[in-house]
């Protein structure tokens, strides 16, 4: 795989980035306004931009962890990423605002984690995305790749590259029905009852969260270092459920990865109702091949590798109907082993 190296923001155009509100929802496909993490986009120059972003220090979703020391969350990285690609693909690369950008692969890596730690804030946040691509001979863009460099001030956090696919929407509706053989449900149709869809959950705590609604998992069955549960997510959650979908979001399945990651690595060595260690999931490493249904079973299984002291890396596969339609590679660190530079100072500032 070609990896391109991009440059960093200046500080004039950083100077210039508005944090004052989050962009037009629609520009990040986002039907509520307080699922957009985007606050502006800024060319750096011919198919490069520089985005800053918004970290919600209250949020159903991304703020519903139990590690200590409290960190953002890892995919509020990834989520925003996704956005200012979405934002500045339409807006500073022409791709036309209904295009449907299907995920073929992805790149995800968080460095420097005490800068993330929530309170410490080392500076204002702000994603750096260079794009790549060639256009047809009608200038349309048919697959395209991104690499971006995330900073909290003068802190490199993260890492991020996709590959995707561009699709019109009739486009699309071709490919779903050829995969399927018939029409694809959407997740509004899907009658939500609570007590069949909570049957078997995950107790939240095993995955790192506090609130049931988060918990993506049920019935799991652990071997050795391996560990296998059903996909069942809350189709009233928000977070995940923006707006109707006839597939499972990647966003999804990410969650789902980095839960049976953490409760792989959580759990690892612990007694039966022993406390879990405080795990951060750190990086992913993803590849899809299908569109996951949300009318037939899914299932995910996870085997635990050992990579040092404080790391566990987590191979995880999707299966459906016999199919691996994805596989993720999650890092997960222990988050109380952390190191907290002496010398990053807290800003006690209102």
């Amino acid at each position: 795989m070609t990896t391109q190296v991009i440059e960093d923001a200046t500080s004039s155009v950083i100077q210039d980035i508005d944090y004052g509100r989050t962009i037009e929802r629609a520009l990040v496909h986002r039907s509520a306004i307080t699922e957009v993490f985007v606050t502006d986009v800024q060319t750096l120059r011919p198919m490069a931009v520089t985005a800053g972003i918004h970290l919600p220090l209250t949020h159903l979703y991304y703020s519903d962890h139990r590690s200590r020391p409290k960190l953002h969350d890892s995919l509020i990285f990834l989520e925003a990423g996704r956005q200012v690609s979405i934002a500045g693909s339409h807006v500073h690369v022409g791709i036309p605002i209904d295009t449907i950008a299907i995920v073929n692969t992805f790149q995800f890596r968080m460095k420097n984690l005490y800068a993330l730690e929530v309170g410490r804030e080392t500076g204002t946040p702000r994603i750096d995305t260079d794009f790549f691509g060639t256009p047809a001979r009608n200038g349309r863009f048919r697959k395209g790749r991104l690499v971006q460099r995330i900073h909290m001030g003068d802190v490199h956090v993260g890492d991020h590259s996709m590959d995707v696919l561009f699709l019109k929407k009739h486009e699309n509706e071709i490919l779903r029905q050829a995969q399927r053989g018939t029409p694809a449900p959407l997740s509004s149709q899907f009658t939500e009852d609570v007590v069949s869809r909570t049957a078997g959950r995950v107790a939240p705590e095993l995955v790192g969260r506090d609130n049931p609604l988060n918990v993506v998992l049920t019935e799991p069955q652990v071997t050795g270092d391996s560990v296998v549960a059903q996909v069942v997510p809350r189709f009233d959650n928000p977070a995940l459920f923006d707006h109707a979908y006839d597939h499972l979001p990647a966003m999804t399945l990410v969650e789902a990865a980095r839960q049976v990651a953490v409760y792989s690595a959580g759990t690892a060595g612990r007694a039966p109702g022993e406390a879990p260690l405080p795990v951060y999931a750190s990086g992913f490493e993803a590849e899809f091949h299908r569109f996951a249904e949300l009318d037939a079973p899914l299932t995910v299984s996870a085997d635990r590798v050992p990579a040092g002291p404080a790391r566990h890396v987590i191979r995880v596969r999707f299966l459906q109907d016999a199919q691996e339609i994805a596989a993720l590679t999650v890092t997960v660190d222990d988050a109380s082993r952390i190191p907290h530079p002496a010398l990053q100072p807290r800003n006690h500032h209102a």
